[in-house]
């Protein structure tokens, strides 16, 4: 079990988007995803999103929204994540994200970029609730999407 955070940062319409595509044996490798990371020890879910967004963005995150819970059954691991959203950020975007691209990419571009097909998911429910939403997304050992449950 894996406890990790997920964030969509937002300006003018766009979500800042990180293509993955510096790390070795990265699942994620090719695809765009928010920015986020595992929660270390003592941490809460903010406290991690606000370190993560800083180490792979080297922006400052001054508030966050939690807007949802999703558990990723990828085969036989799991992983729960923390997912938030935030337009209230100040710095400058790093030209140096050890893990990939970071672009800003319009919010009705976004199902265009190659994503993992659950994220598609929970990118839609972002843009079309403002509530807390609880999602589970299950693949199947070759990275299939099997399952999509709302947990409401």
């Amino acid at each position: 079990m894996t406890l990790t955070t997920l964030c969509y940062l937002i300006k003018d319409n766009k979500y800042l988007m990180l293509h993955r595509t510096k790390k070795e044996h990265d699942i994620n490798s090719g695809k765009y995803i928010g920015v986020g990371g595992h929660i270390e020890e003592g941490e809460s879910p903010l406290d991690c999103i606000k370190r993560e967004v800083k180490e792979e963005t080297g922006l400052t995150l001054n508030s966050a929204k939690m807007r949802g819970h999703i558990t990723f059954v990828m085969g036989d691991e799991t992983e729960y994540a923390h997912l938030f959203t935030s337009d209230d950020f100040t710095g400058t975007i790093t030209d140096s994200c050890d893990e990939g691209e970071l672009t800003w990419v319009d919010i009705d571009k976004v199902m265009d970029l190659n994503l993992w097909e659950g994220d598609r998911t929970f990118l839609k429910l972002l843009n079309d609730r403002q509530d807390y939403f609880s999602l589970k997304l299950v693949y199947d050992k070759e990275d299939n999407l099997i399952e999509t449950v709302m947990e409401e």
